[in-house]
């Protein structure tokens, strides 16, 4: 049993000792080691907060029958892992840290599950007292619920070749079928809905809910909370993101800016009495240049959870649905061949074949470029490199085609003149594959956005210039152009000449950094009125005394 107590002031807690309570076997979320050590994101998560408020805290795990028993009879006063049903919010206050996702889960010869009316007739294995268990109840009386303690139990039973489903959260299904090795199960449905879940007290307690809740935005603003979730969910959703990465990134860029600051205060002092004026603005800019560069480690940490965890939900049923389809495709090749006209979606099925696996795909890589724009902005704020993996083999001509599938609407809505021209045996280059497709994407969002009516013309080219060693990508717009004065400043942060339209000013720049990292070239060249080309040219190999 885990105690972790810390001393307050007397004005921020009281004597009393708070008992929280949780799963003994929800991992990762909260579980009891092979050492006996409570362990996991939610007593971590506690244990943190308790040091940041001066909270006295014991937490005690058990089977969630157990532990709800107790929570409802007051010798608990939270728990740490709730999910906020709407069949709970009579009951308890909510105040989430995260978000959980449902599965059903059946032996991999069962077939696919349509809706949770399939489920009529049928024995489920469901967590006692859990949330699925509160819902189910309710959904139809011809479901016959077997109750067990740990979502661990469900999944064995299952595995074992016992009753028809398992209904259990997303993550611990998939981290425990692997865990255990029950290979011969598989989620076969999605609920849906996305619950919310945290800690949650009995209604009444507000007061204590709420200094779990102070310590949660401290957390979340300083950077902690997200490494917390980096170190027991990054494997499974492929985040390599570093634990102190962000709020480090913040404080480094403030002081950065700061010394900056300085500086050009020191030089101000000696310059003539006339051009003080002048000096005091420029430092402003400065100024507010430095606290976007500070706002932006702790934005980062504090949405980053929020885009990461819908994604990784994205990212790992994709593969699951391939499947599906690939399995019934051979049962709708023979109705096509036998009955014919055969339709779905209103699309024809011979269409729809060839169709459906290419949108799953970009539909898939989608999903992994919102992750990596997200990343962008992390590598951004933290000026590192090093967490770049830089060693893959690329195909420039493809990582072109791809980018231009994910801004295909973009293109279509922008112009009627779109040209691409690949050159022939382009030599593979070593690099990462995102990071270019981040920049190249960069590139012809700014073509498209540069253009004032769709008869302008925009052409793209791939080509090798042997004589460098590179490989070059040319874009070139027929749009409003860039004055002489600003193509300097094309890649700093935060320039941008569409701030009306939302524009941040940091896609360049963060192509610029990328760039750098492939210790490529990028070069702009424009007309005003007339039109801009940027050629971007990558090295086939990195030297390593710049690595």
């Amino acid at each position: 049993m885990a105690v972790f107590a810390v001393m307050a002031d007397d004005t921020t807690m009281t004597n009393k000792r708070i008992i929280i309570g949780g799963d003994y076997y929800y991992p990762p979320y909260e579980f009891i080691d092979k050492d006996g050590k409570n362990s996991g994101y939610n007593v971590e998560l506690s244990q943190e907060i308790a040091e940041v408020m001066g909270i006295d805290i014991e937490i005690r795990l058990g089977t969630w029958g157990d532990i709800r028993e107790s929570f409802d009879s007051g010798e608990i006063d939270i728990v740490q892992g709730m999910a906020a049903s709407k069949q709970r919010t009579h009951l308890y206050e909510f105040s989430p840290h995260t978000f959980v996702n449902q599965s059903v889960f059946a032996r991999n010869d069962s077939p696919v599950l349509e809706s949770l009316a399939g489920l009529k007739n049928t024995q489920v294995i469901v967590q006692r007292n859990g949330s699925m268990y509160d819902l189910l109840i309710n959904v139809d009386k011809r479901i016959e619920l077997i109750a067990v303690d740990t979502h661990a139990d469900a999944l064995r039973l299952l595995a074992s070749g016992k009753h028809d489903y398992a209904v259990v959260s997303n993550l611990p299904g998939l981290y425990l079928s692997k865990e255990l090795g029950l290979s011969n199960i598989k989620p076969v449905y999605s609920i849906e809905g996305t619950n919310k879940y945290g800690y949650a007290v009995k209604k009444g307690n507000e007061e204590l809910l709420s200094q779990f809740a102070q310590g949660l935005a401290i957390l979340k603003n300083t950077g902690r909370q997200q490494a917390i979730y980096e170190k027991w969910f990054g494997a499974l959703q492929r985040s390599p993101w570093t634990r102190f990465g962000l709020f480090a990134a913040a404080v480094a860029v403030m002081l950065i800016f700061v010394s900056t600051g300085v500086v050009i205060w020191n030089r101000a002092l000696r310059k003539k009495v006339e051009s003080r004026t002048q000096e005091l603005k420029d430092q402003q800019l400065q100024l507010l240049h430095a606290d976007k560069m500070a706002s932006l480690g702790v934005l980062v940490s504090g949405v980053a959870h929020e885009i990461n965890n819908p994604c990784g939900i994205l990212t790992l049923n994709f593969p699951f649905v391939r499947d599906v389809f690939k399995q019934i495709e051979e049962i709708l090749d023979e109705y096509q061949e036998e009955q014919g006209g055969l339709m779905l979606a209103g699309v024809d099925y011979a269409r729809l074949k060839t169709m459906f696996p290419e949108t799953l795909e970009d539909m898939h890589i989608a999903s992994r470029k919102i992750r990596a724009i997200v990343e962008d902005l992390k590598h951004f704020a933290s000026k590192d490199s090093s967490d770049l993996e830089l060693n893959e083999l690329l195909d420039l001509n493809k990582l072109v085609e791809v980018s231009m599938r994910l801004v295909a609407n973009q293109i279509k809505q922008s112009t009627d003149n779109f040209s691409v021209h690949y050159s022939d045996n382009l030599p593979l280059f070593k690099g990462s594959g995102q990071r270019i497709e981040q920049v190249v994407i960069n590139l012809i969002l700014n073509a498209c956005q540069a253009l004032n009516d769709k008869e302008q013309q925009i052409s793209i080219s791939t080509l090798y210039d042997s004589t460098l060693q590179h490989v070059v990508f040319i874009i070139t717009d027929h749009g409003v152009g860039i004055k002489d004065d600003d193509l300097s400043k094309l890649t700093d942060p935060f320039y941008t000449s569409k701030r009306e339209q939302g524009g941040m000013g940091l896609g360049l720049s963060v192509s610029a950094g990328i760039v750098r990292d492939h210790q490529g070239l990028l070069d702009f060249s424009s007309t005003e009125g007339k039109g801009t080309t940027v050629k971007l040219s990558l090295p086939l190999e990195h030297t390593e005394d710049e690595l």
